[in-house]
């Protein structure tokens, strides 16, 4: 057992206040959550006395690549489709397994480091984003994509059982890039399982024109139309939302899952978040990709999550803080179907963060939520537990991994890769 005492405690769940206590730690779960016990305790392994610190929840990552930190700086000062069709998915043709499974460590690492404590990976080479995952220790939900009913229902079998740290949800990328058979294939699976449904949805302003264009609908009006909302999921991004997309979100239980900076960055647009919160709409956070943001820090998505809203809305009271810490926590884990991570609650799972309070960014309030919000960043992080384990702390990883050779071999698959476009292109 592992014991926490002598801080501030933020539970989560169905609010975001801020209390004294202590939390104790048993295998992979929660086993007390309380005030100080007097008399004789438990033998506990280890006794970490947080002087002060506060103890929360992980941040719960809720829409990356994790693996595009290949083209991380690649693409900078590119609108989102010329990004994606005259770059990325050129250079993604070349990606291989080993590819994918060495930046996705990089990826890994920085999520460990910015207290983030699990995922929702969209990538290629499914299997390869597991191995970096289990090989460190990290949860991930994977989302399955475009194939055939029997490719899905196979994924769906082997990354739900493969390991409890790793999961799978249905998924396609977007109504732009999938065919009418892939649709198909995956109403077919969300029926048979009763499944929610995520993909990128309402983007941008030309993706919804054009899905109006094809189809006589916005794109969360499509999804509905084909049953795919019918177990609840949600929608990557949704920076453009019509009246009948809200009513559709809240009809459903839908969670949008914004990723302000990545919108900022690509000049997508900015999310109608405040509208959200004040509509009751389930709502997560997300980093998006390392080439679309650059970086990946839940810190960043929440300061500019809540200033963007005050832009928008030309309203300083708009963006609230605590809705927002609650999305980065609670409402990621329980977008991606992880109930058990959401909150520090007997029973749960210990997926924790403890955040130094002692630094200057912190002062003179102590870690308040607004401190989170806008003041804090990864330097932050103190220590950062998946399943009861801790993976960083103090500002080293606790587990084995040659991090500069690692960074050494990617540099190596990057110039591979880069020579055969700029070879292509040639040609």
């Amino acid at each position: 057992m592992l014991r926490f005492y002598g801080g501030k405690i933020l539970c989560g769940g169905a609010n975001a206040d801020i209390t004294e206590g202590e939390v104790w730690v048993d295998g992979d779960r929660i086993s007390y959550v309380g005030p100080a016990k007097e008399g004789p305790l438990p033998s506990f392994e280890r006794e970490i006395n947080l002087k002060g610190n506060l103890l929360m929840p992980g941040f719960k990552n809720g829409h990356t690549h994790s693996a595009m930190t290949f083209c991380r700086s690649l693409a900078d000062g590119m609108p989102l489709q010329d990004w994606l069709f005259n770059l990325i998915f050129p250079l993604e043709s070349y990606l291989t397994p080993e590819i994918v499974y060495n930046f996705s460590k990089i990826a890994l690492l920085e999520y460990l480091q910015a207290g983030i404590t699990a995922n929702f990976d969209m990538y290629y080479h499914r299997d390869a984003i597991a191995n970096a995952s289990l090989d460190y220790g990290f949860r991930t939900v994977i989302c399955g994509t475009n194939g055939s009913v029997e490719t899905m229902e196979r994924e769906y079998e082997h990354f739900n059982s493969i390991n409890p740290l790793i999961t799978m949800l249905p998924s396609i990328h977007a109504e732009y890039t999938a065919a009418p058979e892939d649709w198909d294939a995956i109403a077919s699976v969300i029926k048979n399982h009763k499944m929610p449904f995520f993909t990128h949805s309402s983007e941008t302003a030309s993706e919804v024109q054009g899905c109006i264009e094809r189809h006589g609908m916005t794109p969360t009006e499509w999804f509905d139309s084909l049953g795919l909302y019918d177990y609840g999921g949600g929608g990557y991004h949704c920076v453009y939302m019509s009246d009948r997309d809200f009513a559709i979100y809240k009809e459903k239980g839908l969670w949008m899952i914004t990723n302000p900076r990545s919108n900022a960055k690509l000049a997508s647009g900015i999310a109608p978040l405040e509208r959200a919160i004040k509509e009751g709409i389930n709502l997560a956070i997300g980093t998006d990709g390392p080439s679309s943001n650059n970086a990946l820090s839940m810190f960043g998505e929440l300061y500019a999550a809540s200033t963007l809203q005050k832009l928008a809305t030309m309203d300083a009271a708009a963006g609230d803080a605590e809705a927002l810490i609650l999305a980065a926590c609670t409402g990621g884990a329980r977008a991606m179907n992880l109930p058990d991570c959401d909150s520090i609650a007997v029973g749960k799972k210990a997926d924790l963060i403890v955040i130094d309070a002692s630094l200057p960014n912190m002062q003179p309030c102590g870690p308040t939520v607004a401190n989170l919000v806008y003041a804090g960043n990864d330097r932050n992080v103190k220590m950062t537990m998946i399943d009861g384990k801790v993976l960083y702390e103090n500002g080293e990883y606790t587990f084995s991994e040659d991090i500069p050779a690692l960074y050494e071999t990617c540099r190596g698959l990057l110039e591979d890769m880069l020579s055969k476009y700029n070879e292509n292109k040639k040609a």
